[in-house]
């Protein structure tokens, strides 16, 4: 029984699904995976389940009937872990812009080097280390992580990021039936609320590559909500 779970929210990924649980599976520490699927129409969940057959008991798949967003994704499957015995829990996407080498970087960072949250963080002390993202995106997505730094006071540079590892302990404090957003700025809220608990944050400095394969599910909607969420949030405070 490994006790690390990482977990992988997907829609519409056939390309990569499988090559991005092996990888995780190549991986000198024993992860296990939960996958969960927004009902995909391209047959992500059918490759998933194929795989199960190789990978008894470590590769999981959760799939929800409705698609309504990233945020109610990783909710999911947090409370999932939560019901097992995982004592670190991981968010990674399933597109290979997180590299599953940097698993057991961040893992070490909260097993061994006593962090509650270890952040894969592309910007750490103003460096950027993006690979094959056009200039727009590349500064929205800088300058959306100095501006929730200045609205919130947070101290992290990437908060933005969403290749994150959790202890437990911090998944069970945060409430997570009150977190409130589900898309760009839920990732920015698990942060601030793990901040605002006294938990120990630390970021791992990772290179964050584009996908190659599918397509981006980024929208104005997603920006939008972190842009004024993060109004809400700072002067809402921390909801007990």
């Amino acid at each position: 029984m490994s006790d690390a779970l990482v977990i992988i929210p997907t829609y519409n990924e056939k390309e990569n699904i499988e090559a991005i649980i092996r990888a995780v599976f190549k991986q000198e520490k024993e992860f296990h995976v939960l996958v969960v699927d927004d009902n995909s129409p391209d047959g992500t969940a059918t490759i998933v389940k194929n795989l199960q057959k190789e990978f008894e008991e470590k590769l999981f798949l959760k799939i929800r009937t409705n698609k309504n967003g990233l945020g109610k994704a990783y909710l999911s499957g947090f409370k999932w872990a939560l019901e097992r015995n995982y004592n670190y829990i991981i968010q990674m996407d399933a597109d290979f812009s997180h590299n599953p080498e940097d698993l057991i970087r961040l893992y070490e960072s909260c097993a061994k080097d006593n962090f509650d949250v270890s952040i894969g963080s592309r910007y750490v002390k103003n460096r950027v280390n993006v690979v094959n993202w056009d200039i727009k995106r590349l500064l929205l997505s800088y300058f959306a992580s100095r501006y929730v730094k200045v609205i919130t006071q947070i101290p992290i540079f990437d908060t933005t990021a969403g290749f994150n590892c959790w202890k437990r302990n911090v998944l069970e404090t945060i409430q997570l039936n009150k977190i409130k957003f589900v898309g760009y700025a839920f990732q920015i809220e698990m942060k601030f609320k793990a901040w605002k608990h006294n938990f120990k944050i630390n970021e791992v400095s990772v290179i964050f590559t584009d996908r190659k394969k599918g397509e981006s599910k980024m929208s104005g909607n997603i920006i939008y909500e972190a842009l004024f969420g993060v109004i809400k949030m700072r002067f809402n405070g921390l909801p007990k």
